[in-house]
């Protein structure tokens, strides 16, 4: 195991990444292993399902997340993939997970939109901008 993935976390602070298996989680996921690594935090994948979702309602597939843990371990990043269904909307589940992770920043992924579409943000996504009560970076797929 490399020295980095064992070594003490002069910290408990984390970085919250709000997965979906698509595009756009998965850019979400890309932009923060190294970060992590950089600011000496842990990374935590939620990747939380709900059942009857209109985007998705699976959780990621074990190769999908053997490579997202993979790319972390190689940014030399222990990742913490958690991957439990969550009831009502994910904008909810989102804040939920970081009150007991203590996140310094939540990253979440955003759908390309329509110069009129990118009036209006989804409902998922805004709900978390505005609610969070710590950084939230979006990124575009």
């Amino acid at each position: 195991m490399p020295a980095a993935l064992t070594r003490r976390r002069t910290t408990d602070v984390t970085v919250l990444v709000g997965f979906v298996p698509t595009s756009e989680g998965c850019a979400a996921f890309a932009a923060w292993p190294e970060e992590a690594r950089r600011r000496g935090e842990d990374l935590l994948v939620l990747d939380t399902p709900r059942g009857g979702a209109a985007v998705s309602a699976d959780v990621a597939p074990p190769e999908l997340v053997e490579d997202m843990t993979g790319r972390a371990r190689g940014a030399g990043v222990e990742p913490d993939v958690r991957q439990t269904p969550h009831c009502g909307d994910l904008a909810d589940a989102v804040p939920t997970a970081a009150e007991d992770a203590t996140p310094s920043v939540i990253a979440i992924g955003l759908r390309k939109r329509s110069p009129v579409g990118g009036l209006l943000m989804g409902s998922t996504a805004r709900r978390i901008l505005l609610d969070a009560d710590r950084p939230v970076l979006a990124v575009q797929a």
